[in-house]
């Protein structure tokens, strides 16, 4: 619970009919340190040696297999787009299992949303192995159990279909939904499924994007700028009437 807050306002202020649906990666955890090194490792198989984390940043919030498509066509490697993705995955896997860290905000986050009883999903690029992986790597398990991979939807962001997909399971209308995302396209993506978005920017400097700016909160100075508290009170001001 947040501090100050008193277990009789946690059962009677709560963001009624509010749901979270949270991406994972780069803004649940700070997973990206691990794809940037199953990419590299990935690449420089396959004869690419120069990746760098530059280079990664440009695929922050697109899908892993989106990813390897383009780097497919870009370095004309010699495998399949389904061959490169098996052995990213497997990569990726590796290294998360070994240590995947949870912004200590989104967890506070998360759990104030659990203990009021507020909806959530985690709607993802990544595959589903990899978000069960470090779900149950980092105990956030324990209060998100429904999840969305892009590989269960025909689109990946910045089209909309894992958040409505995540609306339908939770079985909330997509309006009653907020996205937290740490990527222009996966703002762009609440937008388009008609969600409100908590915009968290990963790299910072991309805070003045088109996706970002639309944006119905957005922490510019990415996670050393959010708070639990500032998130949580911005959905009690902003709860949608139930009725």
């Amino acid at each position: 619970m947040l501090e100050g807050m008193s277990s009789q306002t946690s059962r009677t202020s709560g963001p009624a009919g509010t749901a979270v649906v949270f991406d994972l990666d780069g803004t649940l955890v700070d997973s990206e340190p691990n794809y940037f090194e199953a990419g590299r490792r990935l690449l420089a198989r396959h004869g690419v040696t120069d990746f760098d984390w530059a280079d990664h940043e440009r695929y922050v919030g697109i899908s892993t297999a989106e990813t390897v498509a383009i780097w497919r066509t870009k370095y004309d490697l010699d495998a399949t787009t389904d061959e490169l993705l098996t052995e990213k995955n497997s990569y990726y896997l590796e290294l998360a299992r070994a240590g995947t860290r949870v912004f200590p905000q989104m967890r506070e986050f998360v759990a104030e949303l659990h203990s009021r009883g507020v909806p959530m999903a985690v709607a993802s690029g990544s595959s589903r192995a990899a978000i069960e992986a470090i779900l149950q790597g980092t105990g956030l398990d324990a209060h998100l159990t429904v999840l969305v991979s892009a590989e269960e939807v025909e689109r990946g962001k910045p089209e909309p279909d894992v958040f409505l997909e995540a609306a339908r399971r939770l079985g909330v209308a997509a309006a009653k939904c907020v996205v937290v995302e740490d990527a222009a396209p996966g703002a762009a993506a609440a937008r388009a499924a008609g969600m409100r978005c908590i915009a968290v920017p990963y790299v910072p400097e991309t805070a003045d994007a088109a996706a970002f700016a639309a944006a119905d909160l957005l922490f510019p100075g990415g996670q050393k700028e959010f708070t639990a508290r500032a998130a949580y009170d911005w959905l009690v001001r902003t709860a949608p009437s139930v009725g």
